[in-house]
């Protein structure tokens, strides 16, 4: 496995240089951030990013992400001259020497949490998902990490009601129409297209998510016989509900193949459905680490792994869930699990 770290550019306040001392972690995953979502990633500016990462002596083999227009989504408006521009980014990344993209289909929000800074009892701040605060929050007014702060709130309101009305069949006609077409262009480059699920899997106000649980991992592996069609597996994603068995999931799809990048993070489970992202120590969370590990090793897993959200630990300040310290304690805690079930 290739431990990575994420990494969001120049203004991160983590820098190349603290990565650079984390022992195990020998690639960076990043991407370009000013770019209006939906444009082409010229060639020069993917070159650029890639200097800069290798300068430090890093690799940059995994862009997470190039986020797909809202228009894609609902496939309407410009929804054509977008898939054809996310083609083209594909094969200017892929001539970079770029190995694997992570995307996600989510509407509107990515990773949806009620607080990015609640203090948890040792004193740590994590982000946190409590469903009696979400269900009272206001869509049209929020703004958290992750989430695309160029809408106005009548934009926010009309994306929201045309979701609404199209569902989650419309929803999966249409990743079915972007996945006919953009995964010959990947295949050709030999770039693995991994999806990440919704952030949490299940559906916020009344907002439909489909990349959600096993049924639906399956339904969309099956929209396109191709090995570079995968998954980005994300186990604080789908580890948040119950409904779904990490485990087993990883040695399902680890088997097939069909796993390109592994995110590894712990959650703890509340008894209403709630969470709270911990440290990925086991007994932290609710998540078996160990056993998540295993089951990567047993499938034969050598590709892209990185420890993901991490607490705000000892003081730090920075992006929430992206701190230094709490990662780089993950990325290690991983890396010894892994040796350990090597028998290095």
């Amino acid at each position: 496995m290739k431990m990575t770290f994420r990494w969001y550019g120049e203004d991160d306040s983590v820098t190349l240089e603290n990565i650079k001392q984390i022992p195990n972690v020998t690639g960076v995953v990043s991407a370009i951030y000013d770019i209006p979502v939906g444009e082409v990633w010229p060639i020069e500016r993917i070159q650029e990013l890639k200097k800069v990462i290798h300068n430090a002596g890093l690799e940059l083999e995994v862009i997470e992400s190039v986020p797909v227009h809202e228009d894609i989504k609902l496939k309407r408006n410009d929804y054509q001259r977008y898939i054809d521009n996310y083609k083209e980014t594909i094969r200017n990344l892929a001539k970079c020497g770029i190995k694997c993209i992570c995307y996600n289909f989510m509407p509107v929000f990515d990773w949806t949490r009620s607080s990015i800074d609640h203090q948890l009892a040792d004193g740590s701040y994590a982000l946190v998902y409590y469903k009696e605060e979400v269900d009272q929050l206001d869509p049209t007014k929020l703004s958290l990490p992750g989430w695309d702060a160029s809408y106005s709130v009548e934009e926010v309101s009309e994306l929201i009601e045309a979701y609404k009305i199209q569902g989650e069949e419309g929803l999966w006609e249409n990743l079915q129409y972007f996945i006919e077409e953009i995964l010959p262009v990947a295949s050709a480059c030999d770039v693995n297209m991994a999806i990440h699920p919704d952030d949490p899997p299940w559906s916020i106000f009344g907002i439909p998510r489909i990349i959600t649980n096993e049924k639906n991992l399956d339904r969309f592996l099956n929209l396109y016989d191709d090995i570079h069609h995968g998954l980005t597996l994300c186990s604080g994603s789908l580890g948040c509900a119950t409904f779904n068995d990490m485990p087993k999931l990883i040695r399902k799809y680890g088997a097939m193949k069909r796993i390109h990048f592994a995110h590894v993070r712990n959650v703890k489970l509340l008894a209403d459905g709630s969470f709270e992202e911990s440290a990925h120590y086991s007994s932290c969370g609710s998540l078996d680490m160990v056993e998540l590990m295993k089951a990567y090793i047993e499938t034969g897993f050598e590709g892209y792994i990185r420890p993901d959200h991490g607490r705000m630990i000892w003081g730090e300040k920075g992006k929430p869930g992206y701190g230094l310290y709490d990662r780089a304690l993950g990325a290690m805690y991983l890396g010894g699990i892994i040796d350990a079930l090597k028998g290095k």
